[in-house]
């Protein structure tokens, strides 16, 4: 790719920290000497709209906005929102992704069906599929909040950027108050191992 460029796109709704997790991400990465370019697309102004955020980054940027299928990771915050951005990965990418479901308002509504088993469908998809128990791990940190820090720790370790650095922008970034239990979260998600792609946690279905 030219300039070394790679790509990462995150996908979810509205409330769910997307952007938050998407400045702690540019952070890190202009921290770890890359040029960084990131745009962010909102769907709805209201929480539980779409939200992507695309941030690219290498020796030298041009566009904030990632072309379709160019994207190295897709970051995925809940699985159908994930699922629907699947061809903005290029072809032997990486699928990083929250094992939530959160039903959005046609289905919430009754007037279409939640898709079925969309973790089996990402991971036959795309071989490099791993799936994040976010919800569980947050609780354990001791905030359901702390989500996005959850799958940033997860992302991390697809990434060659030293850990101190990512506690340094957690640091700098997340207030003070909430620092212990997000570097708890952080830690928790650099530890996923073991994946179970036949269930996930539900939100509003």
């Amino acid at each position: 790719m030219e300039n070394n460029v790679k790509n990462i796109l995150l996908a979810g709704v509205g409330g769910q920290g997307t952007l938050l997790a998407s400045e702690v991400l540019s952070e890190v990465l202009m921290m770890a000497g890359h040029d960084v370019k990131k745009s962010e697309i909102h769907g709805m102004s209201q929480r539980g709209g779409s939200v992507t955020s695309h941030v690219r980054y290498g020796s030298r940027v041009y566009s904030p906005l990632i072309p379709e299928g160019k994207a190295d990771i897709l970051f995925g915050f809940e699985l159908l929102e994930t699922y629907r951005y699947l061809p903005m990965l290029r072809k032997g990418g990486a699928v990083v992704v929250n094992n939530l479901k959160i039903a959005p308002a046609p289905v919430a509504s009754g007037l279409v069906e939640y898709p079925d088993d969309i973790p089996g469908k990402l991971a036959a998809a795309v071989a490099d599929t791993t799936l994040v128990d976010g919800m569980e791990l947050a609780l354990e940190a001791g905030n359901y909040r702390t989500v996005n820090t959850v799958l940033l720790g997860a992302l991390s370790n697809r990434m060659e950027i030293e850990e101190q650095m990512w506690i340094e922008a957690l640091k700098k970034l997340v207030p003070e108050r909430f620092l212990e239990e997000n570097l708890k979260a952080f830690a928790l998600g650099r530890g996923v191992k073991a994946q179970d792609l036949t269930k996930a946690t539900a939100i509003g279905s």
